[in-house]
């Protein structure tokens, strides 16, 4: 037994699985974001981050009633079940099988017949010796596999604060933009009325009239447009909230705020803190240790089994007094004509194991990328915003005068209403930015592990 074991150990049949080397690179973030600082937004609980009671409430719904959530839940409490099964290999099985049976026997000599019967009431118990670590490594892999569920389920939540998050924020875009139309319309409706009025004093023709009114259709049908998203981003967001299409209540844009510096921490906090990230390895290592499973069947399998119980004898009359009845035995079986099969099933698994390192490799280069691109976002919105507010109040000077100087004759209709499209381009250009960075936020609390509490 003690050799046996040794062998086992020696084969690395009982090694545990271990995080692949450099799994988390100094320069994930890029290498202009690398940093000593642990802290980071990551640490916040998703209040902290949205302070928007609206947003509150929203969030509050989808924890609770999200059907995708619900199903990671129901997964992790399966996986833990089977996890439970595989710790209860190690215990002995214990079958109760009673049986009997009884006959007549005819003698022609005799009026009566003479009844035979056996019976036995037995207790059968078979044991399974872990020698080279099949049950160890099935449990270690059965506790993966719940790990791996529970971070599923942790993925999906985080998924879902940060995606109603942003359905939220971008109906506070929509609505800016619905308001910042039907500004503009109302100035193209006066620049119409202007128009008019100059014609009837034979300062325009209906040339000018013709293409200041197309203009304010145009805008008119971008209005209707920003209605039509709002309505069916209302409908998503109600369907995320397992709720039937309703109107959602919500805040204003310009009230959305955030903490000014936003701290990635190191690299290696990934590892922990993003669900995906670390569901990624625990699959890494259900595949090691199903390949320990898979070897560990080459090798000889010790049984150990008896039965104890009553019996009579096996024979005698159905009355006869019952007796003791105990059996032990001792089994060892070793793979001879499945040997082939045994290798290429641990073949099978070892090349999984190797495509589980490269998933788990690929996920953590894809987690850095995404924090990469939600710092360029928010950073480069965050340069956009005094740029725009400068455009925008400049285009709105220009408005205001090229609309006095026409209605004096000395500016051609076209300045007024190139000058009125650039200020509502300009307009509709800052309230993207904005919504950018806030998006910018929101992705990278995501990117690096943010709404698990």
């Amino acid at each position: 037994m003690a050799a046996v074991a040794l062998i086992a150990t020696g084969c690395g049949l009982y090694k545990k699985y271990e995080r692949p080397a450099e799994a988390a690179p100094e320069n994930l973030f890029g290498v202009e974001n690398v940093t000593s600082d642990t802290a980071s937004i990551a640490d916040l609980g998703w209040r902290e981050l949205f302070t928007d009671p609206y947003l509150h409430t929203l969030i509050e719904r989808g924890l609770e009633a999200n059907t995708d959530l619900r199903t990671a839940e129901l997964r992790a409490s399966q996986a833990r079940t089977a996890l439970g099964i595989a710790r209860m290999s190690y215990l002995p099985s214990f079958n109760f099988a009673p049986d009997g049976s009884i006959g007549k026997f005819d003698d022609y000599d005799k009026v009566a017949f003479d009844i035979d019967g056996t019976y036995s009431i037995p207790v059968a118990a078979s044991w399974e010796l872990d020698i080279f670590g099949k049950k160890t490594n099935a449990k270690r892999g059965a506790r993966a596999s719940y790990e791996m569920a529970k971070d599923y389920g942790q993925a999906v939540r985080t998924g879902l604060i940060s995606g109603i998050a942003m359905q939220y924020y971008t109906l506070l875009m929509l609505d800016e933009q619905l308001l910042v139309a039907s500004q503009s319309l109302e100035k193209f409706r006066e620049s119409v009325r202007v128009l008019r009025a100059m014609k009837e004093a034979g300062m325009a023709d209906d040339v000018a009239v013709s293409q200041m009114e197309g203009a304010k259709y145009e805008v008119e049908a971008a209005v209707e447009d920003i209605k039509k998203a709002i309505v069916e981003l209302e409908n998503s967001l109600s369907t995320t909230l397992a709720m039937t299409p309703q109107r959602i209540e919500r805040g204003v844009l310009s009230a959305a705020s955030f903490p000014l510096e936003l701290k990635t921490g190191i690299p290696l906090q990934l590892l922990s803190r993003r669900p995906d990230v670390r569901a990624a390895e625990h699959k890494l290592a259900q595949a090691h240790y199903n390949w320990n499973v898979s070897r560990g069947k080459m090798y000889p399998s010790i049984s150990l089994s008896g039965v104890a119980g009553w019996t009579n004898n096996l024979g005698g009359n159905i009355m006869d007094p019952a007796g003791l009845l105990l059996n032990a035995a001792a089994s060892l079986a070793q793979p001879v004509f499945n040997a082939r099969g045994v290798r290429g099933e641990a073949k099978i698994n070892k090349a999984e194991r190797e495509v589980a390192a490269l998933e788990f490799k690929q996920a953590v280069l894809d987690a850095g990328a995404e924090v990469n691109n939600a710092l360029v976002l928010y950073q480069t919105a965050l340069a956009k915003e005094e740029l725009r507010t400068r455009q925008v109040e400049a285009l709105a000077s220009a408005v205001e005068k090229t609309e006095k100087l026409m209605q004096y004759g000395h500016t051609p209709y076209l300045e007024v209403l190139v000058a009125q499209q650039a200020l509502l381009q300009a307009r509709n250009l800052q309230v993207q930015d904005t919504y950018e960075k806030i998006k910018g936020v929101v992705t990278l609390y995501r990117a690096l592990g943010g709404g698990q509490n």
